[in-house]
């Protein structure tokens, strides 16, 4: 079993690491955390547009304090659905989930997957439930299972797990030093869960926690998936060659501007001049021989600038891939009915196969999780998505699915 599990582990690593590259890049241009990278961002329309998409996405299918979910019985037999959904939603409104799940929406837009923790609290806290926003960096899945790999100080672990045992070769450095980091992996292989800390050595020694779960607490969820893989493509992963165009082109635009500004001098030199000490940078002083034109430009024929040109352009074409010419806000005009209707009508096209896949990852393993808590501390019946209550979804976008299809 344990070498099954490593086995597995490794897979998921190697599985994963296709994609941090492409991770990193999207978050370059979109929420940079490098000073380098930061002081290389030039155009923020990807981050702008992301941030659009991710509040659209919040209110379109999660607004905060409204009905988006409901549960219908199946029968007169079935358990006291009123109640069940009464409950989950109340618990979801004292709970920090209204303020985590924007972290997994960003992600969702930049990254194309993200992972939703759903914790339970102890008994009398405000809510039964208690949610994370892990990085992707730290997870890594295959079919069935998932991997979240994290580092703890020593001191930390050790209290969490007193009865840890660690390599000798790890003692003396814990000793000089309590906070050293200490890498913890949690795997969940359909129902069992089992964690360990990465410090080599024996493996059934090194775990630190066994057990199984009910319902999966990691909600992982994708915007969309190309056949054959296993993490999801992003608008941002999408847009990606027009983002870093668009980048380029304004670094160029402010490079010429500097020069516009400060210019570029000439000085007389009784000397010879070297062309390969020239250096055309703003406020650059060439030398030129007495007497002598020195070094001049090449005039050309008209002045014909066309960087504003490609630049509303790329800016277009990223904000329609991120969706913020078709999510955004409405103009300051009134809209008429058939306006109204038609835009709805096009957002629910355009976002029909993302909201059917987070329906499926998202809404749904996130009710049954709640619901399975909260029968467990006896606050519910007991109910089952599959035989005793039919799950209705009734945010925004559900609505607007709803009325077009009336149509």
């Amino acid at each position: 079993m344990q070498k099954n599990l490593m086995q597995l582990y490794k897979r998921a690593l190697d599985e994963r690491e296709v994609w941090l590259p492409r991770w990193k890049t999207a978050m370059r241009y979109t929420i940079p955390t490098d000073d380098t990278d930061v002081a290389t961002l030039f155009d923020a329309t990807a981050s702008d547009a992301a941030d659009n998409l991710a509040a659209s996405m919040y209110s379109l299918l999660t607004p905060p304090e409204s009905l988006w979910i409901n549960l219908i019985r199946e029968s007169d037999l079935s358990p006291d659905t009123e109640n069940a959904t009464n409950m989950l939603r109340a618990h979801l409104n004292d709970s920090n989930f209204y303020t985590t799940i924007h972290q997994c929406y960003l992600d969702l837009v930049i990254l194309g997957t993200a992972c939703l923790f759903m914790a339970e609290n102890p008994l009398g806290s405000d809510s039964a439930f208690s949610f994370t926003a892990i990085p992707m960096t730290d997870i890594a899945i295959l079919p069935g299972a998932v991997f979240h790999t994290t580092s703890l100080p020593a001191c930390d672990l050790m209290e969490r797990y007193p009865t840890l045992t660690l390599p000798n070769h790890m003692k003396e450095t814990i000793k000089n030093d309590p906070q050293t980091p200490i890498k913890l992996v949690q795997s969940l292989v359909g129902t069992d869960f089992v964690a360990w800390v990465d410090v080599g050595g024996d493996f059934e020694n090194n775990i630190v926690a066994r057990g199984t779960f009910e319902t999966n607490p990691y909600i992982i969820f994708r915007w969309s998936v190309v056949s054959g893989e296993l993490y999801g493509r992003s608008p941002i992963l999408r847009a990606l060659p027009d983002i870093k165009t668009a980048n380029k082109v304004v670094e160029l635009v402010l490079k010429n501007a500097t020069i516009a500004v400060s210019g570029i001098w000439q000085a007389d030199d009784d000397g010879v001049i070297n062309l390969a000490n020239i250096n055309l940078t703003p406020g650059a002083i060439i030398p030129k021989a007495v007497g002598s034109s020195g070094l001049t430009p090449l005039a050309s024929g008209a002045d014909f600038d066309v960087s504003q040109i490609i630049l509303r352009d790329l800016r277009d074409r990223i904000r329609h891939s991120l969706l913020a010419d078709r999510l955004g806000l409405l103009s300051d005009k009134e809209m008429t009915a058939t306006e109204i209707l038609a835009r709805n009508s096009d957002m629910v096209r355009i976002l029909g196969a993302t909201y059917g896949r987070l329906l499926h990852e998202f809404i749904r393993p996130l009710c049954e999780r709640g619901l399975q808590i909260l029968a467990r501390r006896g606050l519910i019946e007991k109910i089952s998505l599959h035989s005793d209550a039919e799950l209705k979804y009734i945010a925004p976008i559900a609505q607007m699915a709803r009325e077009e299809m009336a149509i």
